[in-house]
């Protein structure tokens, strides 16, 4: 569930740069300057992902590329509970919401430490024993082999829900709702919202619709069919291996991330421009 802290000002700033988005050096570059000027110690990387331990001992993080380098460093910087500064050089930048023109003018008062701390709920998912992995957006369990439809028994608390046969399962944040859930029909959620959502692929009986669950619940998924190979990918960015004989676990996770926003930050504004969302015929709808 998403919550405000108060923010201090930053002494030691780490930044991570995709160097394939276009100008995303060059304004690293800027940054940097901007805040070496101040005293500031930084480090830079383009690692993906990032080297484990990158992140231990600073006070934030700058993110320069598109969502996918954001959800690439999430998991790092939960560990170590480091605040990211996402600026968006990629295309929606629902994650990375501070534009190229924006963090240049505003982020000598962002290193004093003007800014709004949140904390965004994160999933925790557990494959074989000592082997789980956080997700900022989603897990999702689809079968290892190309183009074949999986048959997984899915409890909740230890309570038989149902048997799916569909193309995949997306468990979802709500952070996570504006992205592949929001392709497959499922619902859009707020930051705040302290639930999960289960959102079936293609399912073959039309009735199964997306289900929420309340942030507490402990979620297993168990084949079905005993020969089955499932995949499960995190954020879209890494798979997990797999047990046939082993449930996968998928619960909320422990810690939040730490994520730096502007003071005024809101989520609706992010939603209407990021969705292009209209009160009405197009061209109608209300400007802000």
């Amino acid at each position: 569930m998403s919550s405000v802290s108060i923010p201090k000002p930053i002494k030691r700033l780490a930044f991570v740069v995709n160097e394939t988005k276009s100008g995303a050096s060059e304004l690293e570059s800027s940054l940097r300057s901007m805040a070496q000027d101040s005293g500031i110690e930084t480090c830079a990387t383009s690692e993906f992902p990032v080297p484990r331990g990158y992140l231990e001992k600073e006070d934030a993080c700058c993110v320069i590329g598109g969502d996918g380098t954001f959800l690439s460093v999430a998991a790092e910087s939960t560990r170590w509970q480091v605040p990211l500064i996402g600026v968006n050089r990629g295309t929606l930048g629902f994650l990375t919401t501070y534009s190229s023109e924006e963090i240049q003018s505003i982020f000598p008062s962002i290193l004093k430490g003007d800014f709004q701390l949140t904390y965004r709920t994160l999933l925790e998912c557990q494959t074989q024993e000592n082997h789980c992995d956080y997700a900022l957006n989603d897990v999702v369990i689809k079968s290892a082999e190309t183009s074949r439809i999986v048959h997984v028994n899915v409890f909740a608390n230890d309570e038989f829900i149902t048997t799916y046969v569909c193309d995949g399962l997306i468990f979802s944040t709500p952070t996570g709702s504006t992205a592949y859930t929001l392709s497959a029909g499922g619902p859009l959620v707020h930051p705040n919202s302290g639930v999960i959502s289960l959102t079936p692929i293609c399912p073959h009986t039309l009735s199964n619709r997306s289900i929420i669950f309340p942030n507490d619940v402990s979620l297993r998924v168990e084949n079905a069919v005993p020969d089955e190979n499932l995949l499960v990918a995190v954020d879209g960015q890494r798979n997990l291996s797999t047990l046939k004989d082993r449930p996968i676990e998928i619960r909320k996770a422990e810690k939040n991330l730490p994520i730096v926003q502007r003071v005024d930050y809101s989520h609706f504004n992010v939603i209407r421009h990021k969705l292009k969302w209209s009160g009405g015929y197009a061209g109608e709808g209300r400007s802000s």
